[in-house]
């Protein structure tokens, strides 16, 4: 099977006593973006698969408003007013979730039969949690403004929709690791350094992590729906443990 990566660096310097090695290369960004000082990107111009991911996630942001209607009256206007919060909070998750598969397509341009498939799968579950997505934190907006109807949810009901979401954030970021390990297992091909393969590793372990409190959710809420949706408040101290300690590995290995 082809790995399909068109722009993968070589690896011959030729007869140019001045060519720089992959591993020696500097960091090449397009401009106006953030800059990442231990990592070059692979990725050229925009290609046809990113293209289309872009278009899938901005019809997902899409279904995110769909039913947001101009409002007739100041009670309807209030109504939609509580829906805004929610939105926001959805937005900044598909966001987050968009600026991933952006870096990761950066960093390493791979178009391989393989990162299509991953890719596709990815945009079809990222459409499948656009709905539980929204519903949670609609739902959870609305009982602590307490404008949730009285029993519009019973234990049962609610241990059902904490698990549908933990299932559709394990995926997304189960899909991460599939991605990232493939990345990994390319790195002779594509020339990564010491720091860069040292980070992409790093991002398999952090896509991990994020699955495996989805895991620890889903469990919980079988029993105690209501402390499944406080498991996700894991993640900001998690990731801080394991950014500052593998963080300092890339640091080190870059020589910076």
């Amino acid at each position: 099977m082809s790995h399909g990566n068109r722009r993968a660096p070589s690896h011959a310097s030729g007869n140019n006593p001045g060519a720089t090695s992959p591993q020696q290369a500097p960091a090449r960004h397009t401009p106006g973006l953030v800059a990442e000082k231990y990592f070059r990107w692979r990725g050229g111009e925009i290609t046809r698969l990113e293209a289309f991911c872009d278009v899938v996630f901005g019809f997902a942001l899409t279904l995110l408003v769909v039913s947001l209607e101009v409002p007739h009256n100041y009670r309807e206007l209030i109504d939609a007013m509580r829906g805004f919060v929610p939105f926001g909070i959805c937005f900044s998750q598909l966001v987050m979730i968009w600026r991933a598969h952006y870096v990761f397509s950066r960093r390493y341009g791979l178009e391989d039969g393989y990162t299509v498939f991953l890719n596709l799968v990815l945009l079809f579950v990222v459409l499948f949690y656009v709905y539980p997505l929204k519903f949670v934190f609609t739902f959870l907006f609305l009982q602590l403004t307490g404008a949730a109807p009285a029993g519009s949810l019973d234990e049962a009901q609610a241990s059902v929709v904490m698990r549908i979401y933990a299932v559709g954030f394990a995926s997304v970021f189960l899909l991460f690791v599939l991605m990232y390990a493939h990345a990994h297992r390319l790195r002779g091909l594509l020339g990564l350094s010491a720091a860069e393969t040292q980070e992409t590793w790093n991002e398999v372990q952090q896509n991990g992590l994020l699955a495996a409190i989805a895991v620890v959710s889903f469990v919980i809420a079988y029993r105690r729906p209501d402390w499944a949706g406080w498991t996700y408040a894991l993640i900001g101290p998690v990731l801080t443990v394991h950014g500052s300690i593998f963080g300092k590995k890339v640091r080190e290995l870059a020589g910076g």
